[in-house]
């Protein structure tokens, strides 16, 4: 018998290790340590997103300030970079809202992949307007450059810069640290693996906004003891370069996800452990769990189901196993199918 099961929150699946007990239950959902993670994890990456959107705002106008102020070559990158940040903030938040629409006749699976759609949409926005303009800017300053002055305001406003850039970066890691923890993976790993698109950006652009602002004290200082503006345009080139590589690790991690991203082999087996202890479920040929948006997975797979039964109540049993596992959050969907006779079984 084959069983199909569209589940929601699978990227919270990635989370658990096989010290994590699951079971189809009714009192507990299917894969319910995911499920019970999945609950708070929409309002944890609004308020992620809305922490980075009110830092890059007010970075965005203080840098703009000091690159006019200044006529630092990095500095301009820097503004530019954090405008397009700013911007991809507003994406992100389209992403959330967009994504968490209902399932309806026309979505059975709901309308989860937008997030990856708005999320990639922003990284291609960091690419031309962060990296871009930071290296055509810096291109030109080498070309024909111009000396800068007032150095201190420059300073000033790249530490104030660095302290709500940590100060965000620092929200999002927290909302990582769970995720690395269900995942036994590094922040890193975690950020890069979970299948939502909001926080590791926020993550990836806040992580190099400080390098960035590195980058760019480091050029406006050699500018001024050199009295050269080379140091300073080759900081914005620099950049821009930087902008350019993060956009595109962000545009590929999204295509992957809106092509279809299977689930880690280690949630693919906490589901098989999760089917074979429902009492119906004799085994489980095949099972393949597909993310469908921010920790929400479509589940299928082929199951045998226990005793000989008619036809008619073979069906009722599997449509009664879908209900069940669909009452996860972190389910999408259930379809279940039954296994050949011939089919060999999966143990995980």
């Amino acid at each position: 018998m084959t069983t199909t099961v569209r589940a929601c929150d699978l990227a919270r699946i990635p989370l658990i290790d096989s010290r994590v007990h699951v079971s189809i239950v009714k009192s507990k959902p299917f894969l319910g340590q995911l499920s019970s993670a999945a609950r708070g994890a929409g309002s944890a990456s609004l308020a992620t997103v809305l922490i980075a959107f009110t830092a890059n705002l007010l970075v965005a106008v203080a840098k703009s300030v000091a690159a006019v102020v200044t006529g630092s070559a990095s500095l301009l990158a820097e503004a530019a970079h954090s405008w397009a940040d700013t911007g991809n903030e507003v994406f992100l938040l389209i992403a959330l809202r967009r994504s968490r629409r209902p399932s309806d006749r026309t979505h059975p699976l709901g309308y989860g992949r937008e997030a990856y759609v708005w999320s990639l949409l922003a990284a291609l926005g960091l690419f031309v307007a962060g990296a871009a303009v930071s290296v055509t800017h810096g291109v030109q300053e080498l070309v024909r450059p111009a000396p800068a002055t007032d150095f201190v305001v420059g300073y000033v406003v790249l530490a104030v810069s660095f302290l709500l850039e940590g100060i965000s970066l620092l929200r999002s890691l927290r909302q990582a640290r769970p995720i690395a923890e269900l995942m036994d993976r590094d922040l890193i790993g975690a950020v890069m693996a979970t299948s939502d698109p909001t926080l590791r950006a926020v993550v990836a652009e806040d992580s190099a906004a400080l390098i960035g602002l590195a980058i760019a004290a480091a050029g406006l200082g050699a500018h001024q003891l050199t009295g050269s503006s080379t140091p300073d345009a080759v900081g914005s080139i620099l950049v821009g370069v930087l902008l350019a590589a993060v956009a595109t690790v962000l545009v590929d991690r999204n295509r992957e996800f809106l092509v279809g991203e299977e689930a880690s082999p280690r949630v693919r087996a906490a589901a098989i452990r999760a089917l074979l202890a429902e009492p119906d479920v004799a085994r489980v040929t095949y099972l393949r769990l597909e993310f469908v948006g921010p920790r929400l997975v479509s589940v299928i797979g082929d199951v045998d189901l226990t005793g000989d039964d008619t036809e008619s109540n073979l069906a009722v049993r599997l449509r009664a196993l879908e209900a069940k596992i669909d009452a996860s959050p972190a389910v999408a969907g259930t379809v279940l199918s039954l296994s050949a006779p011939d089919e060999p079984s999966l143990t995980e």
